[in-house]
């Protein structure tokens, strides 16, 4: 992720030992003693990541608890994101002076179902994807975007943003995407300024997708 997002960003990878690693107080308590294992290996790699990023902003070791929407609260002044996959867990981090907010994703890089297919991509998306080049699963790329931008949008506006209130068009020589939001849902906003559009980067290698945005300040 280090490679998609500006150098304000603090970025933390899983290495093995973060799967299992130990998980602070206020970590385990979100978690809960119930949890399956592979919830339990994804929500510890995200928390062992989110720590080191805000390490590498110059902050204490600090624990990363969930909200009761399962969004990891980060300490005051700090914004910041998780993701994992099978195999891959990151995190990245940022002070609030920098940066409005920040969203990154990763997924694997595969055919879609068409449920999801029908899910995620608007009739517009769809003609995209079967106008780009061959050999890349276009729709898991729009998916993973979309993912990233809800994780940017959601934490400065607080609502709810579904796949299909975010119009993506990408630039595959680039590896850029930008999503224009849906106008009602910008017009709906409870907070003054919500984004209107929000673009990131792409790349795909090793098997996956990796999607990153952050939204500047005004």
């Amino acid at each position: 992720m280090r490679d998609l997002l500006p150098a304000t960003v603090a970025v933390a990878v899983a290495g093995p030992d973060d799967w299992t690693g130990e998980l602070l107080p206020a970590e385990q308590a979100c978690l809960g003693e119930r949890a399956v294992q592979t919830r339990r290996r994804d929500f510890t790699a995200g928390r062992a990541c989110a720590r080191r990023a805000l390490t590498d902003l110059g902050l204490p070791p600090t624990a990363v608890p969930s909200a009761a929407d399962r969004a990891p609260v980060w300490p005051a002044g700090v914004v910041g994101t998780i993701t994992h996959t099978t195999g891959y867990c990151a995190a990245a981090a940022a002070y609030t002076t920098d940066i409005r907010s920040v969203g990154i994703d990763a997924e694997q890089h595969r055919e879609v179902s068409p449920g999801v297919r029908r899910l995620v991509l608007l009739p517009e998306e769809e003609a995209t994807c079967a106008r780009l080049p061959s050999g890349t699963f276009w729709p898991v790329v729009l998916f993973s975007a979309k993912e990233t931008v809800y994780k940017v949008w959601y934490p400065v506006v607080r609502s709810w943003l579904d796949f299909q209130d975010a119009r993506l068009e990408l630039d595959p020589d680039a590896g850029t995407f930008t999503a224009r939001i849906a106008p009602a849902r910008v017009d709906a906003a409870a907070v003054d300024d919500p984004p209107t559009s929000i673009s990131g980067q792409f790349v795909i290698a090793d098997g996956l997708v990796r999607t990153a945005a952050v939204l500047s300040l005004r």
